[in-house]
């Protein structure tokens, strides 16, 4: 247990975030900027614990997430969330939670040349969240699910692409930016997981299903965090 705790969460975009600005008014709050983008560093003592949590608007999609996780890791956090919304591939419902256990790229294709999709030659390609993350956030909230996700920079809105997407990944949730952060994460060594709600099917009626829950700013996965954040600095890190 340290006693000082660093901790990245990084949410891709306005509606997401704006839970984490009606937090900003009840603590002791400083805000930090990544280019555009901005960010707020909010500290609590949690037990012997200082926690120093490093919200940060990262943007959407892959690029915009890897960036964002390298200029906190930069930064010197411990360990590193993402909170956001997803959309269901199987075992899962809209309105659902899930903690992502691997992550991986679903739009990264050489099967041209004889490659599995999504396998990058010569490396690592399925990134695995931190088992303590998983059993902090988990323990608090039984009922939240955990499995495989895929990124991709597409919204997935088409049945087949999702049935594609199951058979070939296993996967409970797609999203655009979770397997990016995972990647720099697994590469800097820094402890990762994505806490992830289900807003759509990814099938044809997603957009209009996913503007809806969107749009709602819905507090409830910043909630789950600040309530595990006990659990969280209780871990090893």
């Amino acid at each position: 247990m340290k006693d000082i705790l660093k901790i990245g969460i990084l949410i891709a975009d306005d509606d997401e975030y704006a839970p984490v600005l009606k937090k900003a008014e009840e603590y002791e709050t400083e805000e930090f900027g990544f280019y555009s983008r901005r960010g707020h560093k909010i500290t609590l003592d949690i037990g012997k614990t200082t926690a120093e949590l490093w919200f940060l608007l990262c943007g959407t999609g892959k690029i915009n997430a890897a960036l964002a996780a390298l200029f906190l890791i930069e930064k010197g956090v411990d360990i590193m969330l993402n909170v956001g919304l997803s959309g269901g591939i199987s075992g899962i419902s809209r309105g659902e939670i899930m903690v992502g256990t691997e992550y991986s790229e679903h739009d990264f294709d050489l099967t041209p040349l004889g490659y599995k999709l999504g396998e990058k030659p010569g490396q690592k390609y399925v990134y695995s969240a931190d088992k303590r993350l998983v059993s902090a956030i988990t323990s608090r909230f039984p009922e939240i699910k955990c499995g495989a996700v895929v990124t991709g920079d597409s919204f997935v809105s088409d049945s087949s692409l999702r049935e594609l997407l199951k058979k070939e990944f296993s996967a409970m949730s797609c999203d655009m930016e979770s397997a990016a952060e995972a990647y720099i994460c697994s590469e800097a060594g820094v402890p990762f997981c994505a806490v992830r709600r289900i807003s759509d099917d990814a099938g044809e009626e997603a957009t209009e299903n996913y503007r809806s829950m969107n749009s709602l700013a819905d507090s409830c996965l910043i909630d789950i965090f600040f309530d595990s954040l006990e659990s969280i600095c209780s871990e090893n890190f």
